[in-house]
């Protein structure tokens, strides 16, 4: 009936583990200290990046944080020699960016670890210089 009616024609029911993760999600939210902790990676991500000589782009508080590089050949290739220092991250360009403006976005998350961020500063900073991209 739901996929016939006429009222439901051009609708879907969401997925039950879809709906589940859902309001798992608003269960974790309960708890303050993800978003503190999301901040903060945040914070010293983005400042990380910076004194290393990288342009970051974006909000200051958003946890995806676009990182400069123009030349769509390097940023892939950038993000291609991150994966092998098991740092996944993704390099947009055109058309998804406006010509000459490519850049790649790190998703950050509550779950890193300090150690983790400075980790991947360090691999950033590393393949970057080896491209050179960054002096």
């Amino acid at each position: 009936l739901r996929q016939r009616s006429r009222p439901y024609l051009f609708s879907n029911s969401v997925a039950p583990p879809i709906a589940a993760a859902a309001i798992e999600v608003f269960e974790l939210l309960k708890d303050p200290s993800h978003i503190t902790k999301l901040r903060n990676n945040t914070i010293r991500f983005r400042t990380g990046m910076t004194k290393a000589g990288f342009k970051v782009l974006g909000h200051p508080e958003c946890p995806i944080v676009p990182i400069w590089f123009g030349d769509a050949r390097l940023a892939s290739e950038i993000a291609d020699e991150l994966m092998t220092h098991n740092i996944y991250v993704i390099g947009f360009s055109y058309p998804v960016v406006p010509k000459g403006q490519a850049r790649i976005r790190v998703q950050l998350s509550a779950s890193h670890g300090p150690e983790q961020i400075d980790r991947a500063i360090k691999a950033f900073t590393e393949v970057a210089k080896a491209k050179g991209a960054l002096h």
